[in-house]
């Protein structure tokens, strides 16, 4: 038996959802991000012949209705808001390939759709021909992950859908990113998580500076502390004269 639970209240952040899928009691499913698509749409310009594009906002809704299905290869979650006016589904998909350290197995966001009403008034304004159209993506391969671990990615990022609105492209924004749809350990607890090129390459630019840093101060110590011994060696070294006739003095 599954259950479903939106908890999204419990996020600090109110643009940040979180939702649980459980399975005999345990956590099958989890998924913690932020979302909002910008979907394009046309209205009458103001002599009522030429067609204008304009562009509607649409933050994923913080009491999103839920389902949810967990599965040994594939799983989904899906998301609906507005009185179904909006319905988002997210499809997973594990899978194993061969690579030159041998067989490994990895997931991946392998599909989304997205459902849209142009004749509801929260974020659509006069649309012309107002209805139900639906975005999808075409041979997604998103957001890989090595398998029995949670993908994490702070940084924003773009994926493109394509619209049955005459074909028109709408953009799904996903940031603050915390998903494991395979393989959770434990009742509410993410594996060890993988980041995404972006957060990995933002972590390396804010350690560098200091590493190279660190490294800068080593080398002065060290040059120091050889210049401090090498003139501490010739200072107590006797100065032999080269000139002979000065030997006489010596002694």
């Amino acid at each position: 038996e599954q259950e479903v639970e939106n908890l999204s209240g419990l996020s600090p952040n109110p643009e940040k959802d979180i939702f649980v899928v459980r399975e005999n009691r345990t956590t099958c499913l989890m998924a913690e991000f932020a979302a909002k698509f910008i979907v394009p749409y046309d209205v009458w310009a103001s002599n009522y012949v030429d067609l204008i594009t304009e562009q509607a906002d649409i933050p994923l809704s913080r009491g999103a209705e839920m389902k949810g299905k967990c599965g040994m290869n594939e799983s989904e979650l899906e998301l609906s808001w507005l009185d179904q006016a909006y319905t988002l589904k997210l499809s997973f998909l594990k899978e194993g390939h061969n690579t030159s350290r041998g067989p490994e197995a990895s997931w991946r966001l392998s599909r989304i759709q997205f459902t849209y009403d142009t004749s509801e008034r929260t974020y659509f304004k006069d649309a012309v021909s107002p209805g139900k159209h639906t975005a999808s993506s075409h041979r997604l391969s998103a957001l890989v992950t090595p398998a029995g671990r949670s993908y994490e990615c702070q940084a924003q990022q773009t994926i493109s859908l394509v619209s049955s609105d005459h074909q028109k492209s709408v953009q799904l924004l996903l940031s603050e990113v915390r998903l494991q749809p395979f393989d959770i350990p434990a009742d509410f607890v993410f594996s060890e998580e993988h980041k995404c090129p972006v957060d990995q390459r933002e972590q390396l630019e804010e350690t560098l500076p200091l590493i190279l840093g660190l490294i800068l101060g080593l080398v002065i110590v060290v040059t120091l502390g050889i210049y401090h011994i090498h003139h501490k060696l010739t200072a107590s070294q006797v100065q032999i004269p080269r000139d002979r006739s000065q030997y006489k003095h010596m002694g």
